[in-house]
Protein backbone atom coordinates (compact mmCIF):
# COMPACT_ATOMS: atom_id res chain seq x y z
CA UNK A 1 0.00 0.00 0.00
CA UNK A 2 3.03 2.33 -0.04
CA UNK A 3 2.65 3.23 3.61
CA UNK A 4 6.24 3.72 4.68
CA UNK A 5 7.27 5.62 1.56
CA UNK A 6 4.31 8.00 1.84
CA UNK A 7 4.96 8.80 5.49
CA UNK A 8 8.62 9.41 4.87
CA UNK A 9 7.69 11.74 2.02
CA UNK A 10 5.20 13.73 4.07
CA UNK A 11 7.03 14.47 7.28
CA UNK A 12 10.36 15.85 6.04
CA UNK A 13 8.49 18.42 3.99
CA UNK A 14 7.53 20.17 7.20
CA UNK A 15 11.14 21.38 7.35
CA UNK A 16 11.47 22.34 3.67
CA UNK A 17 10.53 25.60 1.94
CA UNK A 18 6.89 25.72 0.94
CA UNK A 19 7.73 26.92 -2.57
CA UNK A 20 10.48 28.29 -4.75
CA UNK A 21 8.79 31.70 -4.99
CA UNK A 22 8.43 34.49 -2.43
CA UNK A 23 5.79 33.77 0.18
CA UNK A 24 4.04 37.13 0.20
CA UNK A 25 2.26 37.23 -3.16
CA UNK A 26 -1.11 38.31 -4.35
CA UNK A 27 -3.99 35.85 -4.32
CA UNK A 28 -3.23 34.43 -7.77
CA UNK A 29 -4.33 31.04 -9.20
CA UNK A 30 -1.85 28.68 -10.80
CA UNK A 31 -1.13 28.87 -14.51
CA UNK A 32 -3.40 25.99 -15.41
CA UNK A 33 -6.40 27.66 -13.76
CA UNK A 34 -5.68 30.95 -15.52
CA UNK A 35 -5.30 29.17 -18.85
CA UNK A 36 -8.68 27.46 -18.49
CA UNK A 37 -10.49 30.71 -17.70
CA UNK A 38 -10.90 30.40 -13.94
CA UNK A 39 -11.58 33.65 -12.10
CA UNK A 40 -11.17 34.02 -8.29
CA UNK A 41 -14.67 35.48 -8.08
CA UNK A 42 -16.06 32.04 -8.93
CA UNK A 43 -14.56 30.53 -5.78
CA UNK A 44 -15.54 33.60 -3.75
CA UNK A 45 -19.16 33.11 -4.81
CA UNK A 46 -19.13 29.40 -4.00
CA UNK A 47 -17.87 30.07 -0.49
CA UNK A 48 -20.34 32.91 0.02
CA UNK A 49 -23.38 30.95 -1.14
CA UNK A 50 -22.37 27.56 0.19
CA UNK A 51 -22.25 28.95 3.71
CA UNK A 52 -25.93 29.83 3.30
CA UNK A 53 -26.80 26.28 2.32
CA UNK A 54 -24.59 24.57 4.87
CA UNK A 55 -25.00 26.79 7.90
CA UNK A 56 -28.58 28.00 7.83
CA UNK A 57 -30.10 25.17 9.83
CA UNK A 58 -28.04 24.39 12.92
CA UNK A 59 -28.94 26.99 15.56
CA UNK A 60 -32.37 27.65 14.06
CA UNK A 61 -33.33 23.99 14.16
CA UNK A 62 -32.54 23.76 17.86
CA UNK A 63 -34.39 26.96 18.72
CA UNK A 64 -37.37 26.06 16.51
CA UNK A 65 -37.80 22.60 18.03
CA UNK A 66 -37.46 23.86 21.62
CA UNK A 67 -39.58 27.02 21.42
CA UNK A 68 -42.15 26.20 18.73
CA UNK A 69 -42.46 22.41 18.77
CA UNK A 70 -41.87 22.20 22.55
CA UNK A 71 -39.22 19.50 22.42
CA UNK A 72 -37.00 19.04 25.46
CA UNK A 73 -33.37 20.08 25.14
CA UNK A 74 -32.32 16.46 25.68
CA UNK A 75 -34.61 15.28 22.86
CA UNK A 76 -33.13 17.81 20.48
CA UNK A 77 -29.65 16.75 21.57
CA UNK A 78 -30.56 13.12 20.93
CA UNK A 79 -31.73 13.84 17.37
CA UNK A 80 -28.66 15.90 16.53
CA UNK A 81 -26.35 13.32 18.10
CA UNK A 82 -27.90 10.36 16.27
CA UNK A 83 -27.83 12.20 12.98
CA UNK A 84 -24.26 13.28 13.50
CA UNK A 85 -22.95 9.88 14.52
CA UNK A 86 -24.69 8.09 11.64
CA UNK A 87 -23.21 10.58 9.22
CA UNK A 88 -19.68 10.30 10.54
CA UNK A 89 -19.04 6.87 9.07
CA UNK A 90 -19.32 8.29 5.57
CA UNK A 91 -16.67 10.98 5.98
CA UNK A 92 -13.50 8.94 5.43
CA UNK A 93 -14.91 7.14 2.36
CA UNK A 94 -16.01 10.52 1.03
CA UNK A 95 -12.48 11.87 1.53
CA UNK A 96 -11.03 8.89 -0.33
CA UNK A 97 -13.54 9.46 -3.14
CA UNK A 98 -12.59 13.14 -3.41
CA UNK A 99 -8.93 12.10 -3.69
CA UNK A 100 -9.70 9.56 -6.41
CA UNK A 101 -12.40 11.38 -8.39
CA UNK A 102 -11.98 14.24 -10.82
CA UNK A 103 -15.67 15.20 -10.54
CA UNK A 104 -15.19 17.30 -7.42
CA UNK A 105 -17.75 19.85 -8.54
CA UNK A 106 -20.36 17.09 -8.90
CA UNK A 107 -19.73 15.98 -5.30
CA UNK A 108 -20.45 19.51 -4.08
CA UNK A 109 -23.58 19.89 -6.21
CA UNK A 110 -24.91 16.49 -5.09
CA UNK A 111 -24.43 17.41 -1.46
CA UNK A 112 -26.25 20.69 -1.99
CA UNK A 113 -29.24 18.84 -3.46
CA UNK A 114 -29.47 16.56 -0.41
CA UNK A 115 -29.35 19.53 1.97
CA UNK A 116 -32.15 21.23 0.06
CA UNK A 117 -34.31 18.11 0.25
CA UNK A 118 -33.65 17.70 3.98
CA UNK A 119 -34.54 21.30 4.80
CA UNK A 120 -37.75 21.01 2.78
CA UNK A 121 -38.71 17.87 4.71
CA UNK A 122 -38.19 19.60 8.06
CA UNK A 123 -40.37 22.49 6.90
CA UNK A 124 -43.12 20.19 5.67
CA UNK A 125 -43.17 17.75 8.61
CA UNK A 126 -41.38 18.94 11.79
CA UNK A 127 -42.10 15.68 13.63
CA UNK A 128 -39.64 13.32 15.31
CA UNK A 129 -39.04 10.78 12.54
CA UNK A 130 -39.01 13.20 9.59
CA UNK A 131 -36.65 15.50 11.46
CA UNK A 132 -34.41 12.58 12.44
CA UNK A 133 -34.29 11.30 8.85
CA UNK A 134 -33.69 14.74 7.36
CA UNK A 135 -31.04 15.65 9.91
CA UNK A 136 -29.25 12.35 9.31
CA UNK A 137 -29.20 12.87 5.54
CA UNK A 138 -27.86 16.36 5.99
CA UNK A 139 -25.25 15.13 8.45
CA UNK A 140 -23.93 12.66 5.87
CA UNK A 141 -23.35 15.35 3.27
CA UNK A 142 -22.99 18.48 5.41
CA UNK A 143 -19.33 17.93 6.17
CA UNK A 144 -18.48 17.00 2.58
CA UNK A 145 -18.13 20.62 1.63
CA UNK A 146 -15.11 21.48 3.79
CA UNK A 147 -12.77 18.85 2.24
CA UNK A 148 -14.28 19.26 -1.24
CA UNK A 149 -13.91 23.04 -1.35
CA UNK A 150 -10.45 22.76 0.22
CA UNK A 151 -9.48 20.25 -2.47
CA UNK A 152 -10.75 22.48 -5.27
CA UNK A 153 -8.82 25.39 -3.76
CA UNK A 154 -5.62 23.33 -3.50
CA UNK A 155 -6.08 22.33 -7.14
CA UNK A 156 -6.48 25.95 -8.24
CA UNK A 157 -3.73 27.63 -6.19
CA UNK A 158 -0.04 27.01 -5.59
CA UNK A 159 1.45 26.65 -2.12
CA UNK A 160 2.87 30.15 -1.95
CA UNK A 161 -0.59 31.71 -2.38
CA UNK A 162 -2.58 29.05 -0.50
CA UNK A 163 -2.57 30.75 2.92
CA UNK A 164 -4.10 33.95 1.60
CA UNK A 165 -6.63 32.00 -0.46
CA UNK A 166 -7.81 29.87 2.47
CA UNK A 167 -8.18 33.02 4.56
CA UNK A 168 -10.22 34.58 1.76
CA UNK A 169 -12.35 31.42 1.49
CA UNK A 170 -13.15 31.63 5.17
CA UNK A 171 -13.91 35.36 4.98
CA UNK A 172 -16.45 34.89 2.18
CA UNK A 173 -17.93 31.93 4.03
CA UNK A 174 -18.49 34.10 7.10
CA UNK A 175 -19.88 36.94 4.98
CA UNK A 176 -22.43 34.51 3.58
CA UNK A 177 -23.37 33.46 7.10
CA UNK A 178 -24.02 37.09 8.00
CA UNK A 179 -26.37 37.47 5.05
CA UNK A 180 -28.12 34.22 5.96
CA UNK A 181 -28.60 35.30 9.55
CA UNK A 182 -30.02 38.65 8.49
CA UNK A 183 -32.42 37.03 6.05
CA UNK A 184 -33.41 34.39 8.61
CA UNK A 185 -34.14 37.10 11.17
CA UNK A 186 -36.37 38.92 8.71
CA UNK A 187 -38.14 35.74 7.53
CA UNK A 188 -38.64 34.52 11.11
CA UNK A 189 -40.09 37.86 12.18
CA UNK A 190 -42.18 38.57 9.05
CA UNK A 191 -43.48 35.02 8.55
CA UNK A 192 -42.50 32.30 11.04
CA UNK A 193 -39.51 30.39 12.42
CA UNK A 194 -40.62 27.45 10.31
CA UNK A 195 -40.30 29.45 7.09
CA UNK A 196 -36.58 29.93 7.73
CA UNK A 197 -35.91 26.42 6.44
CA UNK A 198 -37.13 27.40 2.96
CA UNK A 199 -34.05 29.61 2.60
CA UNK A 200 -31.94 26.47 2.09
CA UNK A 201 -33.54 25.23 -1.16
CA UNK A 202 -33.67 28.83 -2.39
CA UNK A 203 -29.92 29.24 -1.97
CA UNK A 204 -29.14 25.70 -3.11
CA UNK A 205 -29.84 26.54 -6.74
CA UNK A 206 -27.56 29.57 -6.63
CA UNK A 207 -24.77 27.66 -4.85
CA UNK A 208 -24.92 24.84 -7.40
CA UNK A 209 -24.73 27.31 -10.29
CA UNK A 210 -21.71 29.04 -8.72
CA UNK A 211 -19.94 25.70 -8.29
CA UNK A 212 -20.49 24.73 -11.91
CA UNK A 213 -19.12 28.13 -13.02
CA UNK A 214 -15.63 26.91 -12.04
CA UNK A 215 -14.18 25.27 -15.18
CA UNK A 216 -13.58 21.59 -14.45
CA UNK A 217 -10.30 21.54 -16.39
CA UNK A 218 -8.91 24.44 -14.33
CA UNK A 219 -8.44 22.15 -11.30
CA UNK A 220 -5.09 20.36 -11.04
CA UNK A 221 -6.42 17.12 -9.59
CA UNK A 222 -2.99 15.76 -8.62
CA UNK A 223 -2.26 18.90 -6.61
CA UNK A 224 -5.80 18.80 -5.21
CA UNK A 225 -5.03 15.51 -3.48
CA UNK A 226 -1.71 16.70 -2.05
CA UNK A 227 0.54 14.98 -4.59
CA UNK A 228 2.83 17.99 -4.88
CA UNK A 229 6.32 17.62 -6.38
CA UNK A 230 9.34 18.56 -4.34
CA UNK A 231 9.78 22.37 -4.09
CA UNK A 232 11.68 23.88 -6.99
CA UNK A 233 10.92 21.06 -9.42
CA UNK A 234 8.11 22.77 -11.30
CA UNK A 235 7.94 26.53 -11.69
CA UNK A 236 4.68 26.35 -13.64
CA UNK A 237 2.66 25.55 -10.53
CA UNK A 238 1.32 22.31 -12.01
CA UNK A 239 1.98 18.78 -10.79
CA UNK A 240 3.70 16.69 -13.48
CA UNK A 241 1.56 13.85 -14.82
CA UNK A 242 3.83 11.05 -13.67
CA UNK A 243 3.04 7.81 -11.90
CA UNK A 244 2.27 8.49 -8.25
CA UNK A 245 1.56 5.99 -5.52
CA UNK A 246 -0.32 7.60 -2.60
CA UNK A 247 0.33 6.78 1.02
CA UNK A 248 -1.69 3.84 2.31
CA UNK A 249 -4.57 4.96 4.48
CA UNK A 250 -3.08 3.27 7.52
CA UNK A 251 0.04 5.33 6.92
CA UNK A 252 -1.87 8.48 7.83
CA UNK A 253 -2.26 7.14 11.36
CA UNK A 254 1.53 7.06 11.65
CA UNK A 255 1.81 10.80 10.94
CA UNK A 256 1.84 12.02 14.54
CA UNK A 257 1.06 15.71 13.88
CA UNK A 258 -2.07 14.67 11.98
CA UNK A 259 -3.28 12.47 14.83
CA UNK A 260 -2.66 15.22 17.39
CA UNK A 261 -4.36 17.84 15.25
CA UNK A 262 -7.42 15.65 14.67
CA UNK A 263 -7.71 15.00 18.41
CA UNK A 264 -7.50 18.71 19.17
CA UNK A 265 -10.15 19.39 16.52
CA UNK A 266 -12.48 16.93 18.29
CA UNK A 267 -11.98 18.63 21.66
CA UNK A 268 -12.33 22.10 20.17
CA UNK A 269 -15.60 21.25 18.48
CA UNK A 270 -16.93 19.46 21.55
CA UNK A 271 -16.38 22.65 23.54
CA UNK A 272 -17.50 25.05 20.82
CA UNK A 273 -20.45 23.39 19.07
CA UNK A 274 -23.03 23.78 21.84
CA UNK A 275 -22.17 27.28 23.02
CA UNK A 276 -24.17 29.15 20.38
CA UNK A 277 -27.25 26.85 20.59
CA UNK A 278 -27.25 27.17 24.40
CA UNK A 279 -27.04 30.96 24.22
CA UNK A 280 -29.78 30.94 21.59
CA UNK A 281 -31.99 28.85 23.86
CA UNK A 282 -31.46 31.20 26.81
CA UNK A 283 -32.34 34.20 24.70
CA UNK A 284 -35.34 32.46 23.12
CA UNK A 285 -36.80 31.40 26.47
CA UNK A 286 -36.48 34.94 27.83
CA UNK A 287 -37.70 36.57 24.60
CA UNK A 288 -39.95 34.05 22.77
CA UNK A 289 -41.31 36.62 20.30
CA UNK A 290 -37.78 37.51 19.20
CA UNK A 291 -36.27 34.02 19.21
CA UNK A 292 -35.18 33.86 15.58
CA UNK A 293 -34.04 37.49 15.52
CA UNK A 294 -31.88 37.05 18.62
CA UNK A 295 -30.39 33.80 17.30
CA UNK A 296 -29.53 35.68 14.13
CA UNK A 297 -28.01 38.48 16.19
CA UNK A 298 -25.72 35.95 17.90
CA UNK A 299 -24.60 34.61 14.53
CA UNK A 300 -24.14 38.04 12.98
CA UNK A 301 -22.10 39.25 15.95
CA UNK A 302 -19.64 36.38 15.61
CA UNK A 303 -19.53 36.23 11.82
CA UNK A 304 -18.90 39.96 11.52
CA UNK A 305 -15.73 39.45 13.56
CA UNK A 306 -14.75 36.29 11.68
CA UNK A 307 -14.54 38.06 8.31
CA UNK A 308 -11.60 40.36 9.12
CA UNK A 309 -10.01 37.76 11.40
CA UNK A 310 -9.92 35.22 8.56
CA UNK A 311 -8.40 37.70 6.13
CA UNK A 312 -5.73 38.73 8.64
CA UNK A 313 -4.93 35.09 9.46
CA UNK A 314 -4.50 34.33 5.76
CA UNK A 315 -2.03 37.18 5.42
CA UNK A 316 0.12 36.45 8.48
CA UNK A 317 0.01 32.62 8.61
CA UNK A 318 3.17 32.34 6.49
CA UNK A 319 5.12 34.85 8.57
CA UNK A 320 4.00 34.09 12.13
CA UNK A 321 3.43 30.38 11.65
CA UNK A 322 0.33 28.29 12.28
CA UNK A 323 0.82 27.29 15.93
CA UNK A 324 0.82 30.74 17.59
CA UNK A 325 -2.41 31.63 15.79
CA UNK A 326 -4.08 28.36 16.75
CA UNK A 327 -3.11 28.85 20.38
CA UNK A 328 -5.02 32.14 20.36
CA UNK A 329 -8.11 30.31 19.12
CA UNK A 330 -7.81 27.70 21.86
CA UNK A 331 -7.24 30.35 24.54
CA UNK A 332 -10.33 32.38 23.62
CA UNK A 333 -12.75 29.45 23.86
CA UNK A 334 -12.65 28.75 27.65
CA UNK A 335 -12.76 32.49 28.37
CA UNK A 336 -15.89 32.81 26.27
CA UNK A 337 -17.58 29.86 28.00
CA UNK A 338 -16.79 31.33 31.43
CA UNK A 339 -18.09 34.80 30.54
CA UNK A 340 -21.47 33.39 29.54
CA UNK A 341 -22.08 32.48 33.19
CA UNK A 342 -21.64 36.04 34.47
CA UNK A 343 -24.99 37.43 33.34
CA UNK A 344 -28.24 36.58 31.52
CA UNK A 345 -28.51 40.10 30.13
CA UNK A 346 -29.20 40.03 26.40
CA UNK A 347 -26.61 42.69 25.57
CA UNK A 348 -23.97 40.87 27.63
CA UNK A 349 -24.60 37.54 25.94
CA UNK A 350 -24.44 39.11 22.50
CA UNK A 351 -21.23 40.91 23.45
CA UNK A 352 -19.55 37.72 24.65
CA UNK A 353 -20.62 36.03 21.43
CA UNK A 354 -18.18 38.31 19.59
CA UNK A 355 -15.36 36.13 20.94
CA UNK A 356 -16.68 33.27 18.83
CA UNK A 357 -15.57 35.31 15.84
CA UNK A 358 -11.97 35.27 17.06
CA UNK A 359 -11.75 31.58 17.93
CA UNK A 360 -13.67 30.06 15.05
CA UNK A 361 -12.38 32.68 12.60
CA UNK A 362 -8.83 31.49 13.23
CA UNK A 363 -9.75 27.80 13.29
CA UNK A 364 -11.77 27.79 10.07
CA UNK A 365 -9.12 29.71 8.13
CA UNK A 366 -6.16 27.59 9.27
CA UNK A 367 -7.55 24.05 9.39
CA UNK A 368 -7.30 23.35 5.62
CA UNK A 369 -3.85 24.93 5.59
CA UNK A 370 -2.47 22.85 8.48
CA UNK A 371 -3.80 19.61 6.97
CA UNK A 372 -2.20 20.59 3.64
CA UNK A 373 1.12 21.19 5.44
CA UNK A 374 1.05 17.85 7.20
CA UNK A 375 -0.06 15.69 4.26
CA UNK A 376 2.00 17.23 1.47
CA UNK A 377 3.42 14.50 -0.72
CA UNK A 378 1.09 11.76 0.55
CA UNK A 379 -1.65 12.14 -2.05
CA UNK A 380 -4.19 11.74 0.77
CA UNK A 381 -5.04 15.36 1.52
CA UNK A 382 -8.80 14.95 1.12
CA UNK A 383 -8.90 11.71 3.04
CA UNK A 384 -7.02 13.41 5.87
CA UNK A 385 -9.42 16.37 5.71
CA UNK A 386 -12.29 13.88 5.89
CA UNK A 387 -10.70 12.32 8.95
CA UNK A 388 -10.30 15.68 10.70
CA UNK A 389 -13.86 16.65 9.80
CA UNK A 390 -14.99 13.29 11.17
CA UNK A 391 -13.29 14.02 14.47
CA UNK A 392 -14.93 17.44 14.51
CA UNK A 393 -18.27 15.80 13.84
CA UNK A 394 -17.79 13.38 16.71
CA UNK A 395 -17.00 16.27 19.01
CA UNK A 396 -19.97 18.30 17.82
CA UNK A 397 -22.41 15.40 18.06
CA UNK A 398 -21.35 14.40 21.55
CA UNK A 399 -21.39 18.06 22.56
CA UNK A 400 -25.08 18.42 21.75
CA UNK A 401 -26.05 15.38 23.79
CA UNK A 402 -23.79 16.20 26.75
CA UNK A 403 -24.81 19.85 26.91
CA UNK A 404 -28.49 18.95 26.67
CA UNK A 405 -28.26 16.48 29.56
CA UNK A 406 -26.34 18.94 31.73
CA UNK A 407 -28.84 21.74 31.06
CA UNK A 408 -31.83 19.50 31.81
CA UNK A 409 -30.38 18.29 35.12
CA UNK A 410 -28.12 21.12 36.36
CA UNK A 411 -28.81 24.25 34.34
CA UNK A 412 -27.04 26.45 31.82
CA UNK A 413 -24.10 27.70 33.90
CA UNK A 414 -22.75 24.20 34.71
CA UNK A 415 -23.04 23.37 31.02
CA UNK A 416 -21.01 26.43 30.02
CA UNK A 417 -18.36 25.67 32.66
CA UNK A 418 -18.08 22.04 31.57
CA UNK A 419 -17.56 23.03 27.95
CA UNK A 420 -15.00 25.63 29.01
CA UNK A 421 -13.02 22.97 30.88
CA UNK A 422 -12.88 20.80 27.77
CA UNK A 423 -11.68 23.81 25.78
CA UNK A 424 -8.86 24.42 28.27
CA UNK A 425 -7.77 20.79 27.99
CA UNK A 426 -7.78 21.08 24.18
CA UNK A 427 -5.51 24.13 24.35
CA UNK A 428 -3.07 22.38 26.65
CA UNK A 429 -2.86 19.36 24.33
CA UNK A 430 -2.20 21.60 21.34
CA UNK A 431 0.47 23.58 23.17
CA UNK A 432 2.37 20.54 24.41
CA UNK A 433 2.02 18.04 21.57
CA UNK A 434 1.39 19.86 18.29
CA UNK A 435 4.45 21.00 16.30
CA UNK A 436 4.64 23.99 14.01
CA UNK A 437 3.65 22.64 10.57
CA UNK A 438 4.97 25.52 8.47
CA UNK A 439 8.47 25.10 7.11
CA UNK A 440 10.99 26.88 9.34
CA UNK A 441 12.76 28.22 6.27
CA UNK A 442 9.49 29.61 4.91
CA UNK A 443 8.79 31.38 8.21
CA UNK A 444 12.29 32.88 8.10
CA UNK A 445 11.85 34.11 4.50
CA UNK A 446 8.45 35.63 5.28
CA UNK A 447 9.58 37.54 8.37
Amino acid sequence: MGTSRGVETALPLLDKPAADKPVNQADKPNRRAIREGFQPVFLDTVNFLLSDVRGALGPYLVVFLVTQQHWSVASVGFVTTIGGLLGLGAQLPIGMAIDAMRAKRAIVVGGIAVLAAGATLIFAAPLFWPVLIANTLMAVVGDVFAPAIAAITLGLYTRETLARRTGRNAAFDHAGNVMTAMLAAWVGYAFSQRAVFLLVPAFSFLAAAATLAIPGDSIDHARARGADPMPGNNASGEVPRTAFKPTGWMGLLKIRPLVVFASCALLFQFANASLLPLVGQKLAVANPDWATALTSACIIAAQAVMMPISMVVGRVADSLGRKPLFLIAFAVLPVRALLYTFSDNTAWLLGVQLLDGVGWGIFSALMPLVVADITRGTGRYNMAMGGVVTMQGIGGSLSGLAAGLIVDHLGYSPAFLSLGLVAAIAGAVYLLLMPETLSRRTVSNAA
